[in-house]
């Protein structure tokens, strides 16, 4: 008995967040995945410029423009659904990956190359901006996917959450209505790319397993080979 009611609350919890038809809460803020939008494409843009084939702002002016024509679109809370919006803000994404996949292959190939003219700071520095982009393009990936998306998870639209917050484990942990914000989805993949884990926060459908094992054989690999030929430059 006491195995059953201990685990009442955990249900309630869930089915609060997740049960379809529930009246749609208050659809949350554009603005903190537009900033990092903004801080990635900038990221991109600081790059040096032997990390481009072409003009080496032309992809991240493209994410902001993108970003722009979104805000636009829909410039306050992110409750009306739109199959356009939709499709706009997972090609936002895609471009920022694209951007950033890029970026990561002509520094492996630069590494591989082993130029001597590269200074040991300027690999890291380059490593970095690129490892802290791929951080902020993931928490846009997980938050544009976890249930549908920001307009879909505000009406409720899917039943299962893609992603297990402590906060909709047990009762009492926070409202009945909370529900993960853009700041939840960067924490995850801030904590998944610094340690590769998932921190508290559980991955449950396939694609979000998926997704973090992808973002931390990125990380692995981006910092082994950059530390690995700064390192060697200094020696």
């Amino acid at each position: 008995m006491n195995g059953q009611a201990s685990a009442a609350p955990r249900r309630r919890g869930i089915a609060n967040l997740a049960a379809p038809g529930r009246e749609p809460v208050r659809g949350e803020s554009r603005w903190p995945a537009a900033i990092a939008v903004l801080a990635a494409s900038g990221l991109q843009m600081t790059l040096p410029r032997w990390l481009a084939f072409g003009p080496h702002w032309l992809l991240p002016a493209l994410e902001i423009g993108l970003l722009f024509a979104l805000i636009a679109s829909s410039p306050d809370r992110l409750e009306r659904r739109s199959a356009a919006l939709r499709a706009g803000g997972l090609a936002l994404c895609s471009l920022l990956s694209l951007t950033n996949a890029t970026f990561a292959v002509l520094l492996v190939s630069d590494l591989a190359r082993g130029d001597a003219t590269r200074s040991a700071g300027a690999l890291l520095m380059a490593g970095g901006s690129l490892w802290a982009a791929n951080v902020l393009i993931f928490a846009l990936w997980y938050w544009e996917l976890d249930r549908g998306g920001p307009a879909d998870r505000c009406h409720a639209v899917r039943t299962y959450p893609d992603f297990l917050f402590p906060q909709m484990l047990q009762s009492g942990l926070a409202p009945s209505e909370w529900k993960p914000l853009f700041t939840d989805y960067l924490y995850l993949s801030f904590t998944n790319a610094i340690s590769f884990a998932a921190g508290d926060v559980s991955p449950l459908t396939r694609w979000a397993k998926i997704v973090m094992m992808l973002q931390s054989a990125i990380s692995v690999a981006a910092i082994a080979l950059v530390v690995a030929r700064a390192v060697n430059i200094l020696g």
